[in-house]
C-alpha cells in the first residue's frame, strides 16, 4: 500500500487572497494530483478537498471580476456594452505560406 501522508499543507485564509490567478491555478493542480494519487487518508483527502473547492471559488470570483473590468472597458458612452466577439490572436500555423 502506499505511504500514507496525512500532513494537508493548509494555506491560511489571507494567503489564498494574496496568490495571483496563476498561482490558484497551479495550486489547485496540485491538489487534484495529491487526491488522484491514492497517498492521503481519508481525513487528508478531505482536508485537501475542502482547500480546493475554497481555491476554486477564488478562482472563479477573480475570472467574475475580471469579466466585469473588461465589460466597464468596452461600455459605450451610452451606457450600453457593446459586445464584441473575442478574437485569438493568429498563430503561427494561421499564418498563409
Amino acid at each position: 500500500m502506499a505511504e500514507r501522508d496525512e500532513r494537508s499543507p493548509d494555506l491560511a485564509e489571507g494567503e489564498a487572497a494574496s496568490m495571483d490567478f496563476a498561482a490558484t491555478v497551479e495550486r489547485l493542480e496540485q491538489l487534484v494530483e495529491r487526491l488522484e494519487s491514492g497517498e492521503l487518508s481519508l481525513e487528508g483527502s478531505l482536508a485537501a478537498f475542502e482547500q480546493g473547492v475554497g481555491l476554486a471559488r477564488d478562482a472563479q470570483r477573480r475570472l467574475d471580476e475580471a469579466e466585469l473590468k473588461v465589460r466597464t472597458l468596452i461600455e459605450g458612452p451610452e451606457g450600453n456594452v457593446e459586445l464584441e466577439p473575442f478574437a485569438a490572436p493568429p498563430t503561427e500555423d494561421d499564418g498563409e505560406r
